[in-house]
């Protein structure tokens, strides 16, 4: 990781496959260990590579400006003023932001009411101790996250009008408005509160009205926007509402909706990008791996 960092110290925004040669060249790689493939064809340092973006990243030290590429950060300059001599994750662990991420590569559990700040979290197994299978699920849970803190970055970044359409593909993928019924994208200026609307049914007897607010991490939605969301279900004579954001909600705007009469379901951003994660909205497969194990009924069968 701190050759990356190195590397980036000039401040110019680098494609990543540019600052893995180079990082490849400051380690005195030769063709042969560039070479070197996973068993899925990957080759093993540009995984590493891309695995050392991620984490440097979730640290914020080094942003992704444009697609494809990193930059380091104010917080990238400092560490490297700081003149360590190794970056690793041991190190990252003083940034809040990376022990976010990191917990989250834990198990999450909730209590089945859909509020998140209910779930816990259980720490990987160690190293020492795990079996094949536990590794690979830690391994798919520390992926798991940080694709899902990078899709947070990418929607907070999109214009309202393309972010109020993504709702609609991640409330599709997971089934509403299936076959008999449909999802329409009503967002506009003078859009009366309502950015969409969700229709079960071929008559529209049973639908579900939607808002979407993109908002930075540190803007959480106040109880103010959730009341003028259920005026505007009142307008259009409906008790239903789904209100989706970027960022999180306020107590008080939490507290409001459980003693509604309208049914108000909320979603943050980290949920959302899960939801994203979970309905492969946003998100493509990489990799498959196999585990095998002995089959004892064939050889009894011998």
């Amino acid at each position: 990781m701190l050759p990356t960092l190195r590397l980036l110290a000039d401040g110019q925004t680098r494609p990543w496959r540019e600052v893995a040669a180079k990082v490849a060249d400051a380690l005195g790689l030769n063709d042969e260990d560039r070479a070197e493939a996973l068993p899925n064809g990957k080759l093993v340092f540009e995984n590493r590579q891309a695995w050392a973006l991620t984490h440097l990243g979730q640290a914020g030290l080094i942003s992704r400006p444009v697609r494809g590429s990193a930059a380091i950060t104010a917080a990238g300059q400092a560490a490297l003023g700081e003149r360590p001599d190794r970056v690793d994750m041991s190190y990252l662990q003083r940034y809040p932001a990376y022990q976010e991420f990191r917990a989250r590569r834990g198990t999450r559990s909730s209590d089945g009411d859909g509020d998140a700040s209910t779930d816990t979290v259980t720490p990987p197994p160690d190293d020492h101790e795990a079996t094949p299978e536990d590794l690979m699920s830690a391994a798919e849970r520390e992926n798991r996250a940080g694709v899902e803190s990078e899709l947070l970055d990418r929607l907070r970044a999109l214009d309202p009008t393309a972010f109020e359409r993504l709702v609609l593909n991640v409330l599709t993928g997971m089934g509403y408005g299936g076959k008999s019924g449909a999802v329409e994208h009503t967002g506009k200026i003078g859009d009366g509160g309502i950015d969409g609307l969700i229709r079960q049914d071929p008559l529209g007897l049973d639908r579900i009205y939607m808002q979407a607010k993109r908002y930075s991490a540190e803007n959480p939605v106040g109880r103010p926007a959730i009341q003028g969301f259920v005026g505007a279900l009142h307008g259009q004579q409906a008790d239903r509402g789904v209100f989706i954001t970027t960022s999180t909600y306020s107590r008080e705007a939490v507290e409001y909706t459980r003693f509604l009469r309208e049914r108000i379901v909320l979603i943050d951003g980290r949920e959302l990008a899960r939801l994203m994660v979970l309905n492969n909205v946003g998100v493509q497969d990489q990799s498959t791996f196999v585990l095998k194990r002995l089959d004892e009924d064939y050889f009894e069968s011998l």
